[in-house]
């Protein structure tokens, strides 16, 4: 016989857990436990004895990783949602408010009515090339915002002390990039991407490893779906004899962000993308979203060039 799928929605937060089991009596069925070791351990144990249990968690910044990476390890399948997705079917149900405690409901109910694949684990390359490449992206911004100080300082001294903090930084990005390159030179698989994806005219080292680690469904999915992940597939909006224009929406702002810098230089160095780019100016789009589309271009010509060369970003 064949074990039912049995979704538990848990609420991730700094400190807490909160679980909803569908199974477990009126009473029992909301649950809190601490987010700590043994708060993760007791709720292991837990669902090991729940046949079928398939934890529902959404993404939360940070939060859920630890939790996401002990269920794996326990081999208890866990879907990470996205959470807009879940407060809108929460609206569509009637649900407005919200609690830690009806968030796990909630999510519990997501699972049962959409039935998500379970989340893949990721290799442990690959978490350390993310995490990577999000603390350049922290130490960059952060740099930007005492730039933009040190314009407006005045005093002599503040003037100093963030020049003292810029180079601070400069030295930490330096630091990061560094580890890149040697965590990319020691992976063949990340290497084969990396090198293959800056052949193309317009990406540099850092934008390849940007895109590998932020989009790992790189030749695994379609041209539909991946312009869909990273947020650059026009989206209409039309409504009876209304012609709305095309817009993008959603998807992951970090990939846009390096796919916007690798689509100025391909407009500029790409003969490819110089003539699209070009193209689409003269039909008497505007430049942003001529650029948009550069950036979809670039993308799905990323993704083909995975699937042919057969690249493995599983590491």
């Amino acid at each position: 016989m064949t074990t039912s799928t049995v979704y538990i929605g848990v609420d991730i937060a700094k400190e807490t857990l909160d679980v909803f089991h569908p199974n477990k009596s009126r009473k029992r069925q909301s649950q809190s436990v601490s987010h700590d070791r043994k708060g993760r351990g007791c709720l292991i144990k837990q669902l090991r004895a729940s046949p079928g249990a398939h934890i529902i968690c959404e993404a939360t910044g940070g939060y859920e990783r630890t939790l996401v990476t002990a269920l794996q390890e326990a081999q208890i399948p866990v879907s990470v949602v996205n959470p807009r997705q879940v407060r809108d079917f929460a609206r569509s149900r009637g649900v407005l408010a919200k609690t830690d405690k009806l968030d796990a409901r909630i999510l519990t109910e997501y699972g049962q009515k959409n039935n998500p694949k379970p989340t893949p684990p990721k290799a442990l390359e690959q978490i350390q090339l993310e995490a990577l490449v999000h603390r350049r992206q922290q130490l960059v911004g952060m740099k930007k915002m005492e730039a933009c100080r040190l314009l407006q300082a005045q005093d002599v001294g503040i003037k100093k002390m963030i020049r003292s903090t810029i180079r601070s930084f400069e030295t930490q990005i330096a630091k990061v990039e560094k580890e890149m390159a040697a965590l990319v030179k020691r992976t063949a698989p990340l290497e084969a991407i990396v090198r293959a994806f800056t052949e193309v005219k317009g990406i540099g080292f850092i934008s390849a490893v940007s895109l590998v680690a932020l989009m790992p469904e790189l030749g695994k999915v379609n041209r539909r779906e991946i312009a869909a992940l990273a947020g650059v597939a026009p989206l209409n909006c039309d409504s009876g004899k209304f012609k709305g224009k095309r817009s993008i929406w959603g998807g992951r702002e970090e990939v846009r962000r390096s796919l916007y810098m690798v689509a100025l230089v391909a407009a500029r160095r790409n003969p490819k993308f110089i003539e699209f780019y070009q193209r689409l100016l003269s039909k008497g789009k505007a430049k942003k979203v001529a650029l948009v589309a550069v950036m979809r271009k670039m993308l799905i010509f990323l993704n083909t060039l995975v699937k042919n060369q057969q690249l493995q970003l599983s590491f």
